[in-house]
């Protein structure tokens, strides 16, 4: 399950929690041969995205581009058999991470794990617009996660360095 990693962020960022956990999430929940990418950019970036596509004129943490969203009337393309499913495409800003990060008292690659975590979810069908939806949602990022808030091990040997991207 391809997870495609791309930093536009000025700075080496740790991934081997969200790596770790997005994995696990897949393998489980999703389809066979599923492929997410993964964009860590900054406050301006994602804010960009957010007016441009949410109708919100603010950062954020997290956005999720599904692709196997349907529109009214229009047939999905067929799935050929072999061929990778992509989900869809996460965008994080780092430097809402590193703000939430420091309030909740994590380390930059735990809030990292947790977004990641988060928009894969979204990318899945989850939602968080309803009660009953947020308390699933929570539920399923301690699972995948595997922590209870507000702190677990961290492992930083696996980095994403500059503008290119890498797979794992």
């Amino acid at each position: 399950m391809p997870l495609s990693l791309r930093n536009e962020y000025p700075q080496t960022l740790p991934t081997a929690l969200l790596r770790r956990a997005a994995n696990r999430l897949l393998k489980a929940e999703a389809p066979a041969r599923a492929e997410v990418s993964i964009s860590f950019v900054d406050d301006h970036a994602i804010h960009t995205l957010n007016r441009d596509y949410r109708g919100y004129d603010k950062p954020t943490d997290v956005l999720s581009f599904a692709f196997q969203e349907s529109l009214e009337g229009v047939p999905q393309p067929p799935q050929l058999p072999g061929m990778p499913v992509e989900l869809g495409d996460v965008v994080i800003s780092v430097d809402t991470a590193l703000r939430q990060a420091e309030q909740h008292g994590f380390t930059l690659e735990q809030e990292l794990a947790l977004l990641t975590v988060h928009g894969v979810l979204h990318l899945l069908g989850y939602e968080d617009e309803t009660v009953e939806g947020t308390q699933e949602m929570r539920e399923k990022e301690r699972y995948y996660l595997g922590f209870q808030y507000p702190l677990w091990a961290t492992d930083t040997t696996e980095r994403v360095e500059g503008s290119e991207g890498e797979e794992g």
